[in-house]
């Protein structure tokens, strides 16, 4: 079975033969490229053009971090599944206002519902954020009512506000307190660990549209502009509540993240290594988990259903098969 390496050693990456290596201070690590889906780059590393061809080849995708553990860019090697047909059909989807909205609102209602579902759950277990639940509520009547991408991106906005206020109360923890949503740079230990976990998703989604004939620059709720990425952006929407933000809980809730795994300076707060791989690890087992697809009548994993979810947009756009968000329910 294929996974996704995570690097945080200095050092060089190399091909030996049918071998990927990374020859570091610790000594040399050997990873069959056989097993190898993805490399995630979190440390300063040298490679060359015959490292580059060979992964293309090999069709793995190569991510990197920056030194404050977040992401800065991809090599998307050549794109081996494209279909032109499918880009024409996305490219159309886009142009179409009506068709854009559909799947714009689509999104904005998949992103939403797994909010309720995330909040529900935990209503269950006696938190108290039913106020939350009512406005989140509320704010679904709001997606039918918007008249354009920007608008549909303020009432997301709107909502993933309201869903935060309820993260103290889910948590109870003085030292991850949410306050006030901050990116760059994050304000707080809570705002650190959504940021990174949101990096993570993005490049999670983006290495599964590589594996579809979908084209990833092509998206529909998030502006198609110079940015290279925005198809991932739109899909990961739907699974942060899921994935990102039950890791976070999961993390907060049992301990296993404490205040001494961030860092604290005059640019932010951030993980540190030992807190990154607290995270990734805590990610990774998350995706490998498994739900019940009722579509499907088995269960699969929540990296299986990110594919899933890119398999109904190639049916949407090639058979005008409704694209219907994954919506947990149970």
């Amino acid at each position: 079975m294929k996974r996704v390496l995570y690097i945080f050693s200095d050092g060089e990456l190399k091909r030996e033969g049918n071998t990927l290596i990374l020859v570091s201070e610790e000594g040399k690590k050997v990873m069959p490229v056989e097993t190898v889906e993805g490399l995630c780059v979190f440390s300063e590393v040298t490679l060359n053009k015959r490292f580059l061809e060979f992964i293309t080849k090999k069709h793995v995708i190569l991510h990197f971090f920056n030194h404050y553990g977040y992401y800065v860019g991809t090599y998307y090697p050549r794109g081996y599944m494209n279909s032109g047909l499918i880009i024409l059909k996305q490219a159309q989807h886009f142009l179409k206002d009506e068709w854009r909205m559909g799947l714009a609102r689509a999104f904005v209602y998949g992103a939403i519902a797994n909010m309720l579902f995330v909040l529900r759950t935990y209503a269950s277990r006696g938190k108290e954020i039913r106020e939350q639940i009512a406005l989140l509520e509320a704010q679904m009547g709001k997606i039918q009512g918007a008249d354009n991408p920007a608008q549909l991106m303020a009432v997301e906005g709107q909502a993933r506000e309201i869903y935060y206020t309820a993260f103290d109360a889910i948590t109870e923890n003085p030292d991850f307190s949410f306050e006030v949503r901050s990116r760059r740079p994050p304000a707080n230990r809570m705002n650190a660990l959504i940021s990174f976990g949101n990096s993570l998703l993005y490049v999670t989604t983006l290495s599964e549209i590589y594996r579809t004939h979908l084209d990833p620059r092509i998206g529909y709720l998030h502006e198609t502009n110079q940015r290279s990425f925005t198809l991932n952006l739109d899909i990961a929407e739907v699974f942060k509540p899921l994935v990102v933000d039950r890791v976070i809980f999961a993390l907060v809730n049992r301990g296993e993240i404490k205040p001494g795994d961030f860092s604290d300076d005059l640019e932010g707060v951030y993980l540190k290594e030992r807190g990154r791989k607290k995270f990734i690890q805590a990610f990774e087992q998350r995706l490998a988990e498994t739900v019940m697809h009722k579509g499907l009548g088995r269960k699969v994993s929540h990296r299986r259903l990110i594919r899933l979810e890119c398999y109904k947009l190639y049916r949407h756009f090639l058979e005008g098969e409704p694209y219907v968000p994954y919506v947990r329910t149970r």
